[in-house]
């Protein structure tokens, strides 16, 4: 895969858009506006996490946000990716999946999915890295997160910037996402200790200037 994919990578769902005044009257109205602004501004990848209390819950509404997402990031020629709903995935057609440690063996979920499609796992500790370093059913680490982070309610503890150092020290040679509490200030330090980019949920969806805060993203 090409891992400049990485470099600025938006996580979001329709949870991740309640301060936006047009949630209220539509909150799939409100996370398709901020996508495409974003995707404007040059987002390298979109993954679409419907997920948790505030979230949509019918699977028809689900199906039908993510679909209209694809087709924002099909326009801008940005990666679609889907969060664990390998169902979904695959009816879509999207371009990759993401997983947790806890939600699918990746060998077999490579084995339901095209080739073509790229393959996300989520990683916060040497050994799980090491696992599926030279695996070619895993394209990238998800690593994280790197400072604590109110998007995720279940999240583990912060691992700091210096785990993807150690990474890459100890000889992982997949490509690094970090993710986790990470700002736009952090995108530079993070690439200097060896990640490919940073995925980020409110720094983009609640950032007042949009422009500045991915275009520092991508600078960094």
């Amino acid at each position: 895969m090409n891992s400049e994919i990485l470099r600025c990578y938006l996580v979001a769902g329709t949870q991740d858009c309640r301060h936006l005044p047009e949630y209220t009257q539509n909150p799939q109205s409100a996370l398709l506006t901020r996508l495409e602004a974003a995707l404007q501004q040059g987002i390298t990848c979109y993954q679409f996490r419907e997920k948790g209390d505030l979230s949509l819950q019918d699977p028809e509404q689900i199906e039908r946000l993510a679909r209209d997402c694809q087709i924002l990031c099909q326009q801008y020629n940005v990666p679609f990716i889907v969060n664990n709903d390998v169902a979904l995935a695959k009816k879509l057609n999207a371009d990759g999946i993401h997983v947790g440690q806890k939600d699918f063996p990746v060998v077999q979920l490579a084995q339901q999915l095209s080739s073509k499609m790229l393959i996300g796992l989520s990683v916060n500790t040497l050994e799980q890295a090491q696992q599926h370093n030279q695996s070619a059913f895993v394209d990238y680490y998800g690593c994280g997160p790197i400072f604590p982070t109110i998007s995720k309610a279940d999240a583990a503890p912060a691992v700091g910037i210096e785990f993807i150092q150690r990474l890459r020290e100890c000889g992982i040679t997949k490509p690094l996402v970090a993710i986790g509490g990470i700002k736009a200030e952090h995108a530079h330090p993070l690439r200097e200790a060896g990640a490919d980019g940073v995925a980020v949920i409110s720094t983009i969806m609640q950032a007042t200037d949009l422009t500045t805060t991915i275009q520092s993203i991508l600078r960094g």
